[in-house]
């Protein structure tokens, strides 16, 4: 019998997606990016090339192979909508050692930070779309659960490991019990206004790797938990209520909904572990806060 171990995964950091982003950009004829400016680094790593005026985006692994592709095609679709979102400078996506890779046309510079009142109306106009010619999927919170945390085996308390799957299964099925208020349909996923860029033209709206056809109130039940965890002031919150028309908390689901949000991004945080201590800290935050059931307590993001 073999007493090899299994190689641990590669971790995914501004190093090694420099290493993937000079590779993607030979494999693309474009410029080698010496001068490339990450902008993000989380499911997918993001950077600025510069000159030429193209934002790539790499994902963590083979795992979100998928999502590029899909994102690809709802920026088409979304254009053909009068819905204000990227353009594509590649219509395919590239995949470099394992890791789904897509090229993106740089937008102008932002005039100002996108507020929250600024994402209802893309909210709204994205609300009203008709389905798409092509498959979206349900918004599966809690399916990466188990990627997120194995990806940062060793990393954590496996008694947190074991709290949050349980959590996760829990979760899994209230969800699956939710009567909506609102009309299932096209969702954007993940709709913050750090996803929504305010340009001289008007607001785009960004990442669109995770857009559905599920419950609207996903879209909406996340400014509510970034008012409860991240500090998004109430009268922002006030503003883009009134902005759209409605508030997700007068939705008796919204408990159950925000429940499995918050599992979801104390999971999230998991897979930043790995070379991160920042992230760590946040992690076991977010994880001794859900087991006391303390609703007050702060998050930072990642």
């Amino acid at each position: 019998m073999s007493n090899a171990h299994p190689t641990p995964p590669r971790i995914f950091d501004e190093t090694r997606a420099r290493a993937l982003l000079a590779a993607a950009c030979r494999a693309a004829e474009l410029p080698e990016p010496a001068g490339a400016r990450l902008l993000a680094l989380g499911e997918n790593a993001v950077l600025d090339l510069g000159d030429p005026a193209v934002v790539v985006k790499i994902g963590r692994g083979p795992e979100v192979a998928g999502r590029a592709g899909r994102e690809l095609a709802v920026a088409h679709w979304l254009a053909g909508q009068g819905v204000p979102a990227p353009r594509p400078y590649r219509p395919e996506p590239r995949t470099v050692e394992g890791h789904p890779v897509t090229f993106w046309h740089r937008l102008p510079v932002a005039v100002r930070p996108a507020k929250s009142a600024d994402l209802a109306p893309l909210l709204r106009a994205l609300h009203r779309l008709p389905a798409p010619p092509f498959a979206l999927g349900r918004r599966d919170l809690l399916a990466p659960v188990d990627r997120w945390l194995a990806s940062a085996e060793g990393h954590l308390d496996p008694a947190d490991t074991a709290f949050l799957r349980a959590r996760r299964t829990e979760y899994a099925a209230a969800l699956a019990e939710l009567t909506p208020a609102l009309p299932p349909g096209v969702i954007h996923g993940d709709a913050l206004p750090r996803n929504v860029h305010l340009g001289p033209d008007g607001p785009v709206l960004l990442d669109l790797e995770t857009v559905a056809d599920d419950l609207r109130e996903h879209d909406l039940v996340v400014l509510a938990l970034s008012q409860d965890r991240y500090g998004v002031p109430a009268e922002e919150y006030a503003a883009f209520t009134a902005a759209y028309g409605w508030d997700v908390r007068e939705w008796p689901g919204f408990a159950v909904l925000r429940g499995a949000r918050e599992t979801a991004s104390a999971c999230w945080v998991a897979q930043q572990a790995p070379g991160n201590p920042a992230a760590g800290a946040e992690f076991a935050r977010r994880v001794g806060s859900l087991r006391e059931g303390a609703t007050e307590v702060r998050w930072y993001p990642f």
